[in-house]
C-alpha cells in the first residue's frame, strides 16, 4: 500500500494517509508528504489541501514506534528531521490546509493536524500527544503549535499529563474548529475548501503569512508588515479584478495564483 494517496477535486488536493492498520508515519511517508506539498505549491490551480486518514478508525496514530525500539540515536535524529521538514512544509503551504480528522489523532497524527490551517473532527475522534508516556516528546511542532492554539495550561495537560481529549472537548478549548458526524469530515472539509475558490490566491497567501507571523513576531513589527503586504497586493492583477468584480456584481476571475 502507498503511504499516502493524492486525489484532485477541482482546485483542491486530497491527501489520504494510508499506512494500515493505524496510518502511522514512517520516513518514507514523511518524505512523501514533504515532496507532495512542494509539488502542489508549483501548481497554481491548487488552492486548498485536505489531509485525512484511510479507513474509519484512525486519522493517524503518529510515528511508528518500532523504529525507536533499539534506542538508535542517529535514526531518531533522522526521523525527527523528517517530521520537522514535512510538517513545516505543510504549515507553509501557500493555500489553505484542512485536517479532516476521521478517527484517532495521536502524537504525530495530531501534530500533522496542528500544522494545518483548520481542523474538522468527527464526533468519535480522540486527540492526544502521549509521547511522554513512552519516554519521548512531541518533536514535530506539537509543543509550539498546540500552545499557540489552546494556551499553555491545556498544552501542559495534554503533553505533561497525557490527557486524551474527545472531539467535543477539543472544540471547547479551541484545538479544532468544528465537530461533525461520523463519516462526514471529508465532505465538510470539501465544502470549506470550495469557499477558498472565491478568495484571491494572492490575498490568501499574504493573509496566512500575517496570521502565522503573530506566533513569533511582536505586534510592533506585524502591524507595519500588514500595511506593507496590503500595498504589495496592488502589484497583482487580482487587486483590480477583485474590486471591479465587486463593483460590477460579477464573480471574480483570479489570475495571480
Amino acid at each position: 500500500m502507498l503511504p499516502s494517496i493524492v486525489e484532485i477535486e477541482g482546485h483542491c488536493a486530497i491527501l489520504t494517509i494510508n499506512n494500515p492498520p493505524a496510518n502511522t508515519w514512517t520516513l518514507t511517508s514523511l518524505r512523501q508528504l514533504r515532496d507532495t506539498i512542494e509539488q502542489l505549491n508549483l501548481k497554481p490551480e491548487i488552492r486548498a489541501l485536505i489531509i485525512t486518514g484511510a479507513g474509519t478508525k484512525f486519522f493517524s496514530a503518529g510515528a511508528d514506534l518500532k523504529q525507536f525500539a533499539e534506542g538508535d540515536k542517529a535514526l531518531a535524529a533522522t526521523v525527527a528531521a523528517a517530521f520537522g521538514a514535512a510538517f513545516e512544509t505543510l504549515s507553509q503551504f501557500r493555500g489553505v490546509s484542512i485536517a479532516a480528522i476521521n478517527g484517532y489523532a495521536m502524537g504525530g497524527g495530531l501534530e500533522v493536524a496542528l500544522a494545518c490551517d483548520i481542523r474538522i473532527a468527527e464526533e468519535q475522534a480522540q486527540l492526544a500527544l502521549p509521547e511522554a508516556s513512552v519516554g519521548l516528546l512531541p518533536c514535530a511542532g506539537g509543543t509550539q503549535n498546540l500552545t499557540a492554539l489552546v494556551g499553555e495550561g491545556w498544552a501542559k495537560r495534554m503533553i505533561l499529563c497525557g490527557e486524551r481529549l474527545t472531539a467535543a472537548k477539543a472544540l471547547a478549548i479551541g484545538l479544532i474548529e468544528e465537530v461533525v458526524a461520523s463519516g462526514s469530515a471529508l465532505q465538510q472539509a470539501l465544502k470549506l475548501a470550495s469557499l477558498v475558490e472565491h478568495q484571491s490566491p494572492a490575498s490568501v497567501t499574504a493573509c496566512k503569512r500575517l496570521i502565522q507571523s503573530g506566533r513569533h513576531m511582536p505586534r510592533s513589527q506585524a502591524l507595519p508588515l500588514e500595511r506593507e503586504l496590503f500595498v504589495a497586493l496592488f502589484d497583482t492583477e487580482d487587486q483590480q479584478e477583485g474590486v471591479n468584480a465587486f463593483i460590477e456584481k460579477r464573480p471574480a476571475h483570479w489570475h495571480n495564483q
